[in-house]
């Protein structure tokens, strides 16, 4: 059972991811937080000792957050061609398309906004796409061992080209809420994972054969 001392922290933290996805870090003062929970300051900095300790403990929430959507399913899945398909799935109908933070992914938001002003923290941000890159790597890897992929793929490039086309939809899904933005990423890039298998360059070289031998005919 939570403490009141765990449930107003927690408290603190969840109007707080409201104010930084929607409003960003440096346009929410103190006195927003403030306002927003009802606390007095004496009340906020009994928690956390200034803004920054407070946005890092949003993030960590984030990303627990964002961990359980993105990655649901997951582990029950051997093909690790089809963990990907499931990440990217998760990740733009579910996470994204599931409106999970109002303003659109906080992580992203987060990366845009602090960059250049706070590296520190964008630095922690950016940390974390890259793992999210290298996960899908170690999948691609697996994938290649087990002789699912077509030679001579590069599978680092692949991998950050995946983060960022899923990421690249955020922004203009938080700008224009049109359901068709992630589920024509999400088709696409279901299609593209399908193009990187082993067995669909098979049909595509007996396509090409079948068509030259009736072009000779």
């Amino acid at each position: 059972m939570s403490s009141k001392g765990d449930l107003t922290r927690h408290h603190i933290i969840e109007k707080s991811m409201q104010l930084f996805s929607v409003k960003g870090y440096f346009n929410t003062s103190i006195a927003d937080i403030v306002k927003a929970t009802g606390l007095t300051k004496g009340g906020l900095y009994g928690h956390f000792r200034n803004k920054e300790e407070i946005w890092y403990a949003v993030y960590e929430e984030c990303g627990r957050v964002w961990k359980s959507v993105v990655f649901n399913g997951v582990r029950e899945i051997s093909d690790p061609m089809e963990r990907i398909k499931l990440v990217i799935e998760n990740s733009l109908q579910n996470y994204l398309g599931g409106g999970v933070f109002e303003g659109g992914c906080f992580l992203l938001n987060s990366l845009v906004d602090l960059a250049g002003q706070a590296p520190d923290m964008s630095n922690h941000v950016l940390k974390g796409f890259q793992g999210f890159a290298g996960l899908i790597h170690k999948w691609l890897a697996e994938a290649e061992q087990k002789g699912l992929l077509q030679e001579g793929l590069n599978l680092p490039e692949i991998a950050n080209f995946l983060v960022i086309a899923v990421n690249g939809a955020s922004p203009l899904y938080a700008a224009s809420k049109d359901p068709a933005l992630w589920r024509q990423t999400m088709k696409q890039l279901h299609y593209y994972l399908q193009t990187l298998r082993k067995d669909e360059e098979e049909k595509i070289n007996h396509k090409d054969t079948k068509a030259l031998r009736i072009t000779k005919k």
